[in-house]
C-alpha cells in the first residue's frame, strides 16, 4: 500500500443498518451524503469534492441578513433613547427588535437541524457510542495501550488473548480465502530493510507528511490534520458564518491533500490557527520521513529502515518466485507482516499506529492480457461502488454490478474487478455490515503518473469512511525501479513458435543533458518519459523535430517541463524476435489488517437490556468465523456430577479444534451468559443433566437439546460454516427455561 496511507482496516438483520449507543440507549445511522462523507472521513476526507448545500446556503445568508437588521434595529432603539422619543415609540421599536431576535434564533435552529441532518450533531451519540466500544475492548482486554504502567506510547497497542484470537482467526480466513484459493506462493521477508532497496521504491525522498513545530515547546503535530480540524469546526460551530466564508472552509477540505507545504503553511497563519495544547505559534510546515531509520551491523556504516510496507520483499524476490513458479505467468505472491510508520501524530485507536499488520498480494500479470480466469465468479456481485466521476459531480456511491464497471471501463481490467469481488466477499464474511462498505476510485490527482487504476475498500464506522484496503493496477513501476537500481533484470519472457518481425517503441532519455537541465528532478523526469504511452511518445518526437522543445507534464513534479530535442530520443524499431521480454505488470490488493478487526468490532457491537431491564448488556455478534472463543461450558449448578458431564464436553471439543471456554463459577447462568455475550462467543453449552445437555446461540438466544456426544459435532458444523444456526433448530428440540436467560 504504497504511499496510499499517507492521507494513511454476519449480524442479526435487525441490526444490520444501525449501530446502538448503551450510554444514549439509541439507535443512529451514519449518512452517505457527500458533505458528510468529507466531513468525518479519516484517511481521504479532503479528496471528496465538497458542495455547498443549496439549503445550508440560503439558511446562511438569511441568518447574515437577519444579524444585519438586529444590528440596524438595535441602533435605532439607542439612538431614539438618546433623542428622548416617547416611550410608546420605544416600547414599539424594541419589540420590533425582540422580533427579529426570535426570527434570528429560529434560523439558526433551522441551519443547526441542517447540520443534524447532515451528521455533523450526530458526533456526540457517535462518540459515546465509539467510546462505549472501546471501553469494552480495553476492559475485555481485547486490545490495550503498549507499556501501560509506564503512561504508554502513543500509536503502540498490545492485543489481549481474545484480541488475538480475532487476529489470528481474520489471519488464517485471509491466507484460506486469497492464498490457498489462488495458489499464492506465500514468503516471509526481513522488518529490517536496507536503504538501497527503499531508495529503487521512492520511500526515502517521498513517504513523507508535512509537520508543524510549537516554536516554544517543540511539540510535533501533522499540518493537515490542524487544518482539516479547523475547518470542520468551523463549520459545524460558528453559526453565523457567511456563506462564502462556508463555502472557502469547505473547498479548503476538498483540496486539502493537493495544498503545497507553502499553501498549507499560509493557511495556518490566515486562519490563526496554534498549537492545539499551548496556543503558542507553529513553525511553518516542513517533510517529514515516517520510517522509523536503524543501521545495520555495529558499524552504523549501513544504513536501514523498519519496513514501512511488506510489498518490497515480494518485489525483490521476483527473480526466483518466477522461476519457482516454472518462468509462468500469472502468479501471485502474498505477504503478511509488520509494517512501521513513524506517524507525527497519531490517533484514532487502532486506525493510525506506528507498527501494524499488512497483509500484501503482488499479483503479476502480462501487461497485454489482464483477463482473469475465475472472473466469472465474482461478475455477478453487486454492491457500493463511488466511481470518480460521481466524486466529482458531488454524487454519493451507488450499487453497481461489478462486470457492468468492468465492461464499462469504470474498473480498468479483468484482474482488478476480480480481486475487488474477492475482497467483497472477505470483508462480508468477516461480519462487515455490506451497507457500510464501498470500493472508492482514485481520483486522477490521486493516483501516481504509473498507475492504471486504485481503488480503495473503505469501511465506515464511528470516525467516519476508513480506508481499509488498497486495490491497485501498478502497471510495470515496482519491477521497473528495482531493475534500474539493481542491475537485475526482472522480467518475464514470452517464446514465440515462430520468430516474429515486431515494431518496438524505444523511448532512451539522455540522462546528461537531462541531469544538467533539471539536477535532482532529473530521476522524475526520466520515469515520466519513460513511462509514456506510444500515442504521447509519437506526438512528442513530432514537435520535437518540429519545434526543437515540447511542454512535458510531469505528475509527480506537480508541473510542466519544457523537453528539449536533445534531452531524449523517440524511435520504432523493427526486429525479429524468438521471444518477447517484458516487465510484468502487478495488481496489488493491500490490506490493513488491524484497521479491519476494529472496524469489525463496531459493526459487532450492539446493547440489549437485561431480563430485568435495569441495565445494558453489551454484546459483540461476531461470526462463528472469526469469534475469539467458540461456545463455552458450564454446568448450571455447582455440582460434581455435573461438573465431569463440562470435562467430558471440554476435551471432545478440544479434540474438534474448537476453542472454549470452561465456567465452573457458582455465578448465576443468566451473569456467565452476559459475560461470554460481552467476548461475542456464538455458543454457550449448559450442563443441566448428565446425558443431555442445552445449546444456547448469542444473539437470538434460542436454545436446543443436544446429547452430550452431540455437542462437539454440532458446535464443529456451525463453526465450520457445514450448518447454520438455522439448519441445528430444524435436526433438534428447541429448549426453553426460564432460569437461563438474562
Amino acid at each position: 500500500m504504497r504511499f496510499l496511507s499517507l492521507v494513511f482496516p454476519s449480524s442479526p438483520k435487525s441490526h444490520s443498518h444501525h449501530l446502538f449507543s448503551p450510554l444514549l440507549n439509541l439507535r443512529y445511522s451514519y449518512s452517505s451524503s457527500p458533505v458528510e462523507s468529507t466531513v468525518t472521513h479519516v484517511s481521504s476526507s479532503s479528496r471528496y469534492p465538497l458542495h455547498m448545500d443549496a439549503a445550508e446556503e440560503a439558511l446562511r445568508r438569511a441568518l447574515a441578513d437577519k444579524q444585519t437588521a438586529v444590528e440596524f434595529q438595535g441602533t435605532a432603539v439607542r439612538d431614539m433613547k438618546t433623542a428622548g422619543a416617547a416611550k410608546p415609540e420605544i416600547d414599539a421599536a424594541v419589540e420590533a427588535l425582540n422580533a427579529l431576535k426570535l426570527e434570528k434564533s429560529s434560523i439558526e435552529k433551522q441551519l443547526q437541524d441542517a447540520f443534524s441532518s447532515n451528521g455533523s450533531s450526530s458526533a456526540v451519540s457517535r462518540d459515546a457510542f465509539r467510546q462505549a466500544v472501546v471501553n469494552t475492548l480495553e476492559r475485555r482486554l481485547f486490545y490495550i495501550p503498549s507499556f501501560k504502567i509506564y503512561r504508554g506510547v502513543t500509536g503502540l497497542y498490545d492485543y489481549g488473548p481474545p484480541g488475538c484470537a480475532v487476529k489470528s482467526n481474520v489471519l488464517a480466513f485471509w491466507r484460506q480465502h486469497f492464498v490457498l484459493e489462488e495458489n499464492m506462493l506465500e514468503v516471509d521477508c526481513p522488518c529490517v530493510t536496507p536503504e538501497v532497496v527503499l531508495k529503487a521504491s521512492g520511500h526515502v525522498d517521498k513517504f513523507t507528511d508535512l509537520m508543524v513545530k510549537d516554536e516554544k515547546t517543540g511539540n510535533c503535530y501533522r499540518a493537515d490534520h490542524l487544518l482539516k480540524d479547523f475547518c470542520k469546526e468551523k463549520l459545524e460551530k460558528d453559526l453565523s458564518m457567511s456563506a462564502e466564508k462556508a463555502a472557502e472552509l469547505k473547498h479548503v477540505l476538498a483540496v486539502l491533500d493537493d495544498l503545497s507545504a507553502e499553501v498549507l503553511g499560509s493557511k495556518i497563519k490566515e486562519y490563526g490557527i496554534t498549537a492545539p495544547d499551548t496556543k503558542n505559534p507553529l513553525s511553518d510546515p516542513y517533510p517529514f520521513n515516517l520510517m522509523f531509520q536503524t543501521s545495520i551491523g555495529p558499524s552504523g556504516l549501513s544504513r536501514g529502515y523498519m519496513r514501512p510496507e511488506t510489498a518490497q520483499g515480494i518485489f525483490v524476490n521476483f527473480k526466483d518466485l518466477y522461476y519457482y513458479n516454472g518462468n509462468k505467468l500469472p502468479f501471485a505472491a502474498a505477504q503478511i507482516g509488520q509494517a512501521f510508520r513513524n506517524e507525527i501524530s497519531p490517533r484514532q485507536g487502532l486506525l493510525r499506529v506506528r507498527e501494524f499488520t499488512l497483509a500484501e498480494i503482488e499479483h503479476f500479470v502480462d501487461p497485454d492480457d489482464k483477463s482473469h480466469p475465475k472472473y466469472s465468479e465474482v461478475a455477478n456481485l453487486e454492491f457500493l461502488m463511488f466511481p470518480r466521476e460521481e466524486q466529482m459531480s458531488g454524487q454519493s456511491a451507488k450499487r453497481i454490478p461489478l462486470d457492468e464497471a468492468v465492461s464499462r471501463g469504470i474498473v480498468n481490467n479483468e484482474t482488478l474487478g476480480y480481486f475487488i469481488g474477492r475482497v467483497y466477499l472477505f470483508l462480508t464474511s468477516l461480519g462487515i455490515d455490506k451497507e457500510r462498505l464501498r470500493f472508492r476510485q482514485h481520483l486522477a490527482n490521486e493516483m501516481a503518473h504509473y498507475a492504471a487504476d486504485c481503488w480503495d475498500a473503505e469501511i465506515e464506522c464511528s470516525y467516519g469512511w476508513i480506508e481499509c484496503v488498497g486495490i491497485a493496477d501498478r502497471s510495470a513501476y515496482d519491477l521497473r525501479a528495482h531493475t534500474d537500481k539493481s542491475g537485475v533484470p526482472l522480467v518475464a519472457h514470452e517464446k514465440f513458435s515462430e520468430p516474429r518481425e515486431v515494431e518496438k517503441l524505444v523511448i532512451a532519455p539522455v540522462k546528461k543533458d537531462l541531469g544538467l537541465a533539471f539536477k535532482g528532478n532529473q530521476k522524475m523526469v526520466v520515469e515520466a518519459l519513460e513511462a509514456m504511452g506510444e500515442k504521447e511518445a509519437m506526438e512528442m518526437k513530432a514537435t520535437l523535430e518540429s519545434n526543437g522543445e515540447v511542454e512535458f507534464h510531469v505528475c509527480t513534479l506537480g508541473k510542466v517541463v519544457t523537453i528539449e530535442k536533445n534531452m531524449v530520443m523517440i524511435s520504432k524499431e523493427k526486429k525479429k524476435e524468438h521471444q518477447r521480454v517484458f516487465t510484468p505488470s502487478v495488481i496489488e490488493p493491500s490490506f490493513g489488517i488491524g484497521r479491519i478487526i476494529y472496524c469489525l468490532f463496531e459493526h459487532s457491537f450492539y446493547t440489549r437490556s437485561s431480563k430485568a431491564g435495569d441495565e445494558q448488556l453489551n454484546v459483540f455478534r461476531f461470526p462463528p468465523l472469526v469469534a475469539p472463543i467458540k461456545c463455552t461450558v458450564f454446568p448450571l449448578v455447582q455440582n460434581h456430577q455435573y461438573e465431569e458431564v463440562a470435562k467430558l464436553i471440554s476435551k471432545s471439543l478440544t479434540a474438534a479444534g474448537i476453542s472454549h471456554k470452561i465456567d465452573m463459577t457458582g455465578t448465576s447462568i443468566g451473569k456467565r451468559y452476559a459475560r461470554t455475550d460481552e467476548l461475542g462467543v456464538p455458543f454457550a453449552v449448559t450442563v443441566d443433566s448428565t446425558s443431555s445437555v442445552t445449546i444456547r446461540e448469542r444473539d437470538s438466544k434460542d436454545q436446543i437439546r443436544v446429547s452430550v456426544e452431540e455437542v462437539a459435532l454440532v458446535v464443529k458444523d456451525v463453526t465450520d460454516g457445514q450448518s447454520t444456526w438455522t439448519d441445528v433448530l430444524w435436526r433438534y428440540p428447541t429448549h426453553s427455561s426460564v432460569s437461563a436467560d438474562e
